[in-house]
């Protein structure tokens, strides 16, 4: 395991934090998930898979990164760092996300 695993670690267990918490709070069955220039939703995303689907989501990249790192590690650059960007923003993204849907109207 590797350093950048812990901050992986950390990510989802917040986003699992943030689903458990925000979930419960948000009426909508559908939750905006991208804003245009004018602040309003380009796309929604039912409910379940806009909570649950970035745990997926995650593990799929980390996944993804750990097979590039053992199978063709001559291209793989920077591989800690990018796990540790990747899980702040996709974590920071997810905060982001739910504290939108789970506002008062």
């Amino acid at each position: 395991m590797i350093p950048a695993d812990y901050v992986f670690g950390s990510a989802i267990a917040l986003v699992l934090a943030l689903n458990l918490y925000l979930g419960p709070r948000i009426e909508s069955e559908r939750v905006a998930m991208q804003w245009g220039p004018g602040s309003e939703p380009t796309w929604y995303a039912p409910k379940w898979l806009a909570m649950w689907g970035m745990i997926a989501f995650m593990a799929a990249v980390r996944l993804f990164i750990w097979l590039a790192s053992t199978y063709a590690p001559q291209h793989v650059h920077g591989a800690e760092f990018g796990i540790v960007i990747f899980s702040l923003i996709a974590a920071g993204s997810h905060l982001f996300v739910l504290m939108k849907a789970s506002a008062p109207l």
